[in-house]
């Protein structure tokens, strides 16, 4: 059973009056464990597509099936389940709470999945120390780097096992030498965990540090 399918995946927007494809039949799977570098420059639409398939806002037409379930067919509360137990998601900016430690940031979306606090915390730590973050669990975002602050991040998608982890430009706000560091690190834990991964670049340097590539190319997939 493949973790992601996407069939004839379908997206347009309406602008100034005039309708923009943005997706014109898009057909993708990722295989369990298996991570797949999505490349395309800026405005090509990869944004739009992870956002389909993180199950983030409707208007698309086509198939979407993540850990065998058909997203389509799923009313809200439904899809908000199979997202909070199937996905997880690294974005350019870290969008860690602010007021929350680095620990903390990594405990809270597994107590919003009934996890107990104390198996939480471990995961947490495991996860962070893992990353080299062992000496800063108790610090909060604005008391640590670009680097560290997105490593955070990826504890933090990785936090209830996900099938597939989302991640959009991850190193995309850090320096050349610190993002090979934190995708380095960022696809170890991802193989390490068994999860299945769609990492959208333009970086072509690391895109090539992936299992697979595949391209967007006037919406649809090269």
């Amino acid at each position: 059973m493949t973790v992601l399918s996407v069939t004839d995946l379908r997206r347009s927007f309406e602008q100034g009056g005039a309708r923009i494809d943005v997706l014109k039949g898009v057909n993708l799977s990722v295989a369990p464990g298996e991570i797949v570098a999505l490349l395309g420059p800026s405005g090509s639409g990869k944004s739009t597509l992870l956002q389909a398939v993180g199950l983030l806002e409707g208007g698309f037409e086509g198939s979407i099936r993540i850990a065998g379930e058909e997203a389509s067919k799923l009313d809200g509360d439904n899809r908000t389940r199979l997202r909070r137990d199937a996905l997880g998601f690294v974005y350019q900016f870290h969008h860690l709470l602010p007021d929350f430690t680095a620990v903390e940031n990594v405990v809270l979306p597994q107590l919003i999945r009934d996890a107990e606090t104390a198996a939480a915390q471990a995961r947490a730590e495991h996860l962070l120390t893992t990353l080299g973050l062992g000496h800063r669990l108790h610090h909060r975002p604005s008391q640590l780097s670009g680097g560290e602050q997105q490593r955070v991040a990826v504890a933090r998608a990785l936090a209830n096992r996900p099938a597939l982890v989302l991640a959009d430009e991850p190193t995309g706000n850090l320096d050349e030498a610190t993002a090979d560091v934190v995708l380095a690190e960022f696809l170890r834990l991802v193989r390490g965990e068994g999860s299945a991964a769609l990492i959208a670049t333009h970086n072509e340097r690391l895109a090539q540090k992936m299992d697979r590539l595949v391209r967007l190319h006037e919406g649809v997939l090269e």
